[in-house]
């Protein structure tokens, strides 16, 4: 039974990450308006939570393989609750302007909490679990991450018909979930802090990163574009749908679900179907990839809103296989005390998508064959690099420690 709560608090991590951006999408015309901002401010409203995210995964990573997972989880609970209280205030605010940097100031915060969401769930499941259940329990995260996706649109549009900050009272209430379950669950972790000093922990992780460099580098990079592509597809159809097909509130948010929810569910089989074994990631991370392929490529020709739903929904079903046997693969590929490090350097990489997605997109949309093409060039870019500069891909470095 303690298992399986802690298993609910693991996959509420990635949950509460996912949030923090998916909420917003459907609502940023809301917020753009109400605010008289620009579509760059807009952008940053999105960005100013997934850069800082992204530039602390890494120091959360070290940090928590040196003193433990749980105090971090806790603290960047912390954290997301006071830059979410933040972002509340900012909607009582009466200057636009005012009101605009509460905002951002809110949001960075809460980004700087999230870097202590996703990979220290990674990186505490890799610890506790081992071998099949590990890649049971790691697929359960992505399939949190993929509902979060899928119900964080319809939350936000629905909030949004009271108020648009009202989906910023979301967050607490998660994060207080996550919060009981840490402490109530989650035993004292393992640490580097007992087996190695400092200078020898930093030295083998980068001997770490030399050694397995050939193939973790195109995961990292596939992983980070498979987030960029499908945040920046969605921060295009947010205002297609409100803009030309004049669809706002719920409806809105429902429509986000056809492609999320392919996604959630082609998580939630792969990470059940790989278990351990390089051969069937290998093949679904092929299938997933030209999956993301073809419906980039059709996109190219084809811009009607029926399209445009049926082939991100193939697309990003396609991502639902390659996510999970990237986790997988990365969080099997190193030793217990180095596996935050690596792990957060993964998951920067998706964060750093994250934020770029909305800004480039928000760039690229205004023609949106050339938009889809360039899409297709950076999803063919990564398959080659995965299966032919990356034919390395395994699952388990021997040097790994199990135990």
């Amino acid at each position: 039974m303690k298992e399986k709560y802690i298993v609910i608090t693991l996959g509420l991590l990635p949950f509460i990450m996912v949030l923090g951006n998916s909420m917003l999408i459907p609502i940023l015309p809301a917020i753009q308006n109400e605010l008289r901002l620009t579509e760059f401010q807009t952008g940053l409203v999105l960005s100013s939570f997934s850069i800082p995210a992204a530039l602390f995964i890494p120091l959360i990573g070290v940090l928590s393989d040196w003193y433990g997972r749980k105090r971090f989880i806790i603290v960047s609970m912390l954290l997301l609750i006071t830059g979410s209280l933040m972002a509340i205030a900012s909607g009582y605010v009466l200057s636009d302007r005012s009101s605009f940097y509460l905002l951002l100031a809110g949001r960075i915060i809460q980004g700087m909490g999230a870097a202590g969401t996703t990979p220290l769930a990674m990186a505490l499941a890799g610890d506790l679990f081992q071998q099949e259940k590990r890649s049971k329990v790691l697929g359960i995260i992505e399939v949190y991450n993929g509902a979060g996706k899928v119900v964080a649109p319809i939350i936000g549009a629905t909030a949004a018909l009271f108020a648009w900050y009202s989906a910023f009272y979301v967050y607490p209430f998660v994060a207080l979930f996550i919060l009981y379950g840490v402490l109530r669950y989650v035993g004292k972790d393992r640490t580097a802090e007992d087996t190695i000093s400092m200078g020898g922990y930093l030295q083998k992780t980068w001997k770490v990163l030399k050694r397995e460099g050939t193939w973790l580098f195109p995961l990292f990079f596939t992983g980070g574009l498979g987030l960029f592509l499908l945040f920046g597809t969605l921060y295009y159809l947010s205002f297609l749908i409100e803009e030309t097909y004049h669809i706002d509130g719920f409806f809105k948010g429902t429509a986000f679900a056809f492609p999320l929810g392919a996604m959630t569910i082609t998580s939630y089989w792969t990470g059940k179907r790989i278990k351990n074994e390089r051969q069937i990631m290998n093949k679904l991370l092929a299938i997933g990839v030209m999956f993301v392929l073809l419906s980039f490529a059709s996109l190219i020709f084809l811009q009607t809103l029926a399209a445009l739903m049926f082939l991100t929904t193939i697309g990003f079903g396609g991502l639902g296989f390659v996510l999970p046997c990237a986790n997988m693969m990365i969080t099997s590929a190193v030793a217990d005390e180095e596996r935050g490090f690596v792990v957060s350097l993964y998951s920067a990489v998706r964060f750093i998508g994250v934020a770029l997605g909305p800004i480039i997109f928000g760039k690229w949309m205004g023609d949106a064959k050339e938009m889809f093409y360039y899409c297709f060039m950076l999803t063919l870019l990564a398959f080659g690099w995965l299966f032919i500069k990356g034919n390395r891909l395994k699952v388990v470095n021997p040097s790994a420690n199990e135990g």
